[in-house]
């Protein structure tokens, strides 16, 4: 049964708002802890290649790889939150570039774990698996992160469901992932930062858009 269809309970209609909070709660912790595990694990830079990965770093290694594809659902599950709380009024060049960059975000994600995670194989070459991680994820996913920021913040935007310091918020981040976001360490956490923002004002205001009637 649809929100706005007959019969439907009236609160029906706010639990889009709810579930993009708390999917977006949990992506943003679950991509926090993660990166957090990945960056202690497998330093980048000076030398780092050269270092054995020891027996802890491997349990770090390998509870991250087990985070990212629950953080992973956990995205896709706030896109379509928001996407279906921004209704049909949505901008469809906006929407598309939102999606696409979603989608390609997630892409990047998980081949970037899956590069990481040869660095638990003692029969494959770590420094490559170690380089191609890092690259795949600041260089091309956290650039989809920050058209992603982008285009949220510009639905937002029109459709007034966000206030401006959120939007401006949404622009900043997006701007960072896209300058720095490849040669800074650690600058990756301002995505899941921005997305716990977001969800938690979309959790605390806790209202649908407005919808027609039947």
């Amino acid at each position: 049964m649809t929100p706005g269809a007959p019969g439907t309970p009236p609160g029906q209609i706010l639990s889009t708002p709810r579930a993009a909070g708390l999917a977006g709660i949990l992506f943003a912790a679950l991509m926090a802890a993660a990166i957090v595990l990945a960056r202690i694990a497998l330093p980048e830079g000076g030398g780092a290649d050269r270092v054995e990965v020891t027996a802890g770093q491997r349990d770090a290694v390998t509870t991250a790889l087990e985070l990212v594809p629950f953080a992973g659902i956990a995205f896709l599950w706030f896109m379509g939150a928001l996407r279906e709380h921004a209704g049909e009024a949505e901008d469809r060049f906006v929407s598309t570039v939102f999606l696409g960059s979603g989608l390609v975000f997630v892409a990047c994600l998980f081949g970037a774990s899956a590069a990481a995670g040869t660095v638990l194989d003692a029969d494959q070459p770590q420094e490559f698996g170690r380089h191609f991680a890092y690259e795949l994820l600041t260089t091309y996913g956290m650039r989809m992160a920050a058209v992603f920021a982008f285009a949220t913040s510009t639905i937002g935007r029109r459709l007034g469901i966000f206030p401006r310091p959120l939007t401006v918020a949404g622009y900043l981040a997006g701007l960072v992932l896209l300058v720095v976001g490849s040669s800074v360490p650690w600058s990756e956490l301002v995505f899941p930062a921005w997305a716990l923002v977001l969800s938690l004002y979309v959790l605390r205001t806790g209202r649908g858009r407005p919808r027609p009637g039947p």
